[in-house]
């Protein structure tokens, strides 16, 4: 039901992470996430520590769903002097193709705790149905 866009992004993030990489970042970074079904409804949690849900933007476009957040110092530049900083710092996004059985006019979203959770309902369209046969003058009438 989920499909990542960008295959090449989480080789970014590994050779990101081999290398030591951090403080600001200058093109965006990839955000953790899980996605799983639970019941009649997809969730997609993504990791968001030290975020404010003022610096987090979501939007859908058809079934595109893009997640971006920035995270800022914490102190301000000129009145302290940083001794070591290895929380990454930027802007951090996320790109997922929704298939076109879920709801992308219901998403709910919530932040607690550092974690930013999406819940996106299956389309009535997409559950299952029964289908009814029924018989009109010795014919079979299948309907749907």
């Amino acid at each position: 039901m989920l499909m990542r866009t960008d295959p090449f992004r989480e080789m970014d993030r590994i050779v990101q992470q081999m290398s030591g990489a951090s403080g600001t970042c200058s093109k965006p970074s990839v955000m953790p996430m899980d996605a799983y079904r639970e019941g009649d409804e997809y969730v997609i949690a993504f990791d968001l520590p030290g975020v404010s849900t003022e610096a987090i933007d979501i939007d859908v476009e058809r079934n595109m769903l893009r997640v971006k957040a920035e995270r800022r110092p914490a102190a301000k530049a000129d009145t302290v002097q940083m001794e070591l900083s290895e929380r990454p710092l930027g802007v951090f996004s996320r790109q997922v193709v929704l298939a076109d059985t879920l709801d992308t006019e219901r998403i709910r979203a919530d932040y607690d705790a550092g974690v930013l959770t999406l819940r996106i309902p299956i389309a009535e369209r997409a559950k299952p149905r029964k289908v009814s046969i029924g018989r009109t003058d010795g014919h079979q009438q299948i309907s749907g």
